[in-house]
């Protein structure tokens, strides 16, 4: 399916539904592998090697003792993820949720901004994700152009000293690192736990 045959508009609220589902099976995607990279750090680690040795006086047996930890952890770290990028955020100053459509009416992607915190910031990608079935068909870099064009008119709108996307990328989606640098964005910040990325921060001036 080539970008041309593709639409973006704002989502209707009949659609709401499908795009739950996609933002849920976005972070299902990733949320093992980034729970993998957390809690494979030498930190991590040891303090779940510490809280097993802690139950191992309270817990009978050995093994449970050994793997309620990580289970606990894993969990605490999916149903994080689902809360930040899971779910529909508000309409915010730059308008959306938007959608990407096929010419047959398919809802096949969703992109939603936001102001950033401060004065020159620019604009925030908040949600971002295709579905599964239509990737690697250009649709994520569609809705990346319209995210540009809108962060430019908001930005023009706004009297603002330049024009500015920031997109938020967890660590394990390599494959939206690569196409964001093929877009000309730049790896800028992180955030993260205990000294170890978990989210890399690409923008780019436009």
């Amino acid at each position: 399916m080539a970008p041309s045959h593709l639409s973006v508009r704002e989502m209707r609220e009949d659609e709401k539904p499908v795009v739950l589902e996609m933002l849920k099976a976005g972070v299902k995607d990733t949320e093992n592998r980034v729970a993998l990279h957390a809690l494979t750090r030498p930190p991590a680690l040891l303090l779940l090697a510490a809280a097993s040795s802690g139950l191992r006086f309270v817990l009978a047996s050995f093994a449970l003792a050994l793997l309620l930890p990580v289970f606990l952890a894993v969990a605490a770290m999916k149903l994080g993820l689902r809360a930040r990028w899971g779910s529909l955020p508000p309409p915010g100053g730059l308008g959306g949720p938007w959608v990407a459509v096929r010419g047959s009416g398919d809802v096949c992607g969703v992109l939603a901004l936001a102001p950033g915190s401060n004065a020159g910031d620019g604009a925030r990608v908040t949600r971002l994700s295709v579905s599964r079935w239509h990737r690697r068909r250009g649709v994520g870099r569609r809705l990346l152009a319209f995210a540009e064009s809108r962060a430019r008119a908001w930005a023009g709108g706004m009297g603002e000293p330049r024009a500015r996307l920031v997109v938020p990328v967890a660590v394990a989606a390599w494959g939206v690192a690569g196409m964001l640098e093929g877009c000309g964005y730049q790896a800028e910040g992180s955030w993260g736990c205990m000294g170890y990325t978990l989210v890399r921060e690409f923008s780019k001036d436009l």
